[in-house]
């Protein structure tokens, strides 16, 4: 059994807030009655309709994404900018795990699975996001240091659970460093590099917990198998429960 509004926003229909909109100005009925009652559960026995039309159950799906640079990460833009909801069309109503910031490329994972979502982007999943950014400046062992004890963001201690110099150019006074977080702050890795005098030119991610995008030319996306499916479910229910 699950809570009607959600299993009208799972159907692709519309969001879980539009749905609870439906539910309460008497839009929707399951097996011929209204009902405007938030939380009532339904089953896949039930009919349900809006506004007279039947609503058609939807599966879901799971989608990894290569995201290029200057692509929002959002299901619409006020300014008619490209979203990443536009490189895969399909019909169903899908959304992004957490964001990638305008100018940041690299592994995004899209679906309509709503508890999924919200297991990987709950604090206690621990889920690494392992990014590689390009800085300024030659980066040495005190900083990489620095990033493992935390830096000060917005009042909060955050931290890299890993970093790695993994090139340095002397000649254009450049890093590339390999650095693996939790959280998901807003431009986190940027602000947690500069903090420690490194500001970012170019930042990609690499990989989400085992998913990388090393087949995936930029704007490609491929569908996730049931195995990595329930591995995703498995990792992150593992850490939720710690």
């Amino acid at each position: 059994m699950e809570r009607l509004q959600k299993v009208i926003a799972n159907s692709g229909l519309c969001s879980r807030r539009k749905a609870e909109d439906f539910i309460r100005s008497g839009r929707v009925t399951v097996d011929g009655k209204v009902v405007t009652e938030l939380g009532t559960k339904v089953s896949e026995k039930n009919k349900i309709e809006v506004d007279h039309v039947i609503l058609e159950n939807s599966e879901n799906v799971y989608f990894l994404l290569n995201k290029p640079r200057g692509v929002i990460t959002s299901t619409h833009d006020e300014k008619n900018r490209k979203t990443v909801i536009d490189l895969i069309p399909i019909k169903k109503r899908i959304y992004p795990i957490g964001r990638l910031d305008y100018d940041t490329t690299g592994a995004l994972l899209l679906t309509n699975d709503g508890t999924l979502a919200n297991l990987l982007m709950h604090p206690k999943s621990e889920i690494d996001k392992v990014y590689l950014a390009k800085v300024k400046g030659i980066m040495k062992a005190d900083a990489v240091y620095q990033l493992k004890e935390g830096v000060i963001l917005d009042g909060v201690k955050v931290l890299a659970s890993k970093v790695k110099i993994k090139k340095v150019d002397a000649k254009t006074n450049h890093s590339f460093v390999e650095i693996t977080i939790h959280e998901g702050k807003n431009h986190q890795v940027k602000r947690m590099l500069e903090s420690v005098g490194f500001p970012v030119e170019k930042l990609t991610r690499i990989k989400i917990a085992f998913l990388n995008i090393h087949q995936l030319a930029s704007g490609e996306y491929r569908k996730l198998s049931h195995k990595e499916v329930s591995k995703l479910y498995l990792l992150a229910n593992k850490n939720n429960k710690k």
